[in-house]
């Protein structure tokens, strides 16, 4: 598990803490999330991205993933979740409360007066025409999104094979087997969850049996070295008397 992040220091924007920045206020969260909800036509992923990795550096890219994956998760709008944890982050409970109002409010109030104005054009061919145009470029936008998140599935655990054979698996799953996201999610999410965790289980004692190798020597071996490296002092000690004495009787 990561160590909690110290965010009193950091400033909004700053290039030299890539995903180490933070809302400065309450004020400043809430219209950033009011901002995020009013662009997020036809899908909300690629604009978060954007956002709170790119241009805000609320999150980096592997930071991004991980809290999105746990968004999907939980019950509920995936985008709403993400905003009540990231609020929660920075703030605590006001926080979450605030992003969640942010999220919402105008985003809401557009919604009703669209509904009001478009009830009366909503059989036309051509407001239908232009709803399933909208959907089009909505879905090359959330996949642009998918492949610009890619990179960051570098630095995860699993083998790069297995993580493509999961992602694999999955469009297989929702998109041409019409399995339920909660059961693909339980399945193999659960699966790569389990054996992401083994993997790190296994890091960990490596590590540990690494460091405690790393000590100085002890046992007969090094008990040996020091016999040795005596053996060697007495020898020249002798040696060198020796070898004086002789000179000086010569004289």
């Amino acid at each position: 598990m990561r160590g909690m992040t110290n965010f009193s220091d950091m400033q909004d924007g700053d290039p030299s803490n890539l995903g180490r920045s933070r809302p400065l206020s309450l004020g400043q969260l809430f219209w950033a999330f009011s901002w995020l909800a009013l662009q997020g036509f036809g899908g909300v992923l690629a604009v978060v991205q954007h956002e709170l990795v790119d241009k805000r550096r609320w999150l980096n890219r592997e930071e991004f993933v991980e809290e999105w994956a746990v968004a999907q998760v939980l019950p509920g709008a995936n985008v709403v979740n993400l905003a009540v944890m990231l609020g929660d982050r920075y703030f605590g409970w006001r926080g979450a409360l605030v992003a969640l109002a942010g999220l919402l409010t105008f985003a809401l109030l557009i919604v009703l007066v669209l509904a009001v104005l478009f009830a009366g054009a909503a059989d036309h061919p051509q407001a239908q025409g232009a709803m399933r145009g909208m959907a089009a470029v909505a879905a090359g936008i959330i996949i642009a999104a998918g492949l610009r998140l890619l990179p960051s599935l570098k630095k995860n655990v699993l083998p790069a094979h297995i993580q493509y054979a999961l992602i694999a698996l999955t469009f297989i799953a929702i998109a041409l087997l019409r399995v339920r996201l909660i059961w693909v999610l339980a399945g193999l999410g659960g699966l790569a969850a389990v054996w992401a965790y083994r993997l790190l289980g296994q890091n960990n004692q490596g590590s540990g049996k690494g460091d405690r190798g790393a000590g100085p020597g002890t046992g007969p071996g090094a008990d040996t070295g020091a016999d040795q490296g005596k053996g060697q002092g007495k020898g020249q000690g002798s040696g060198l008397g020796k070898g004086q004495g002789t000179g000086r009787g010569a004289k």
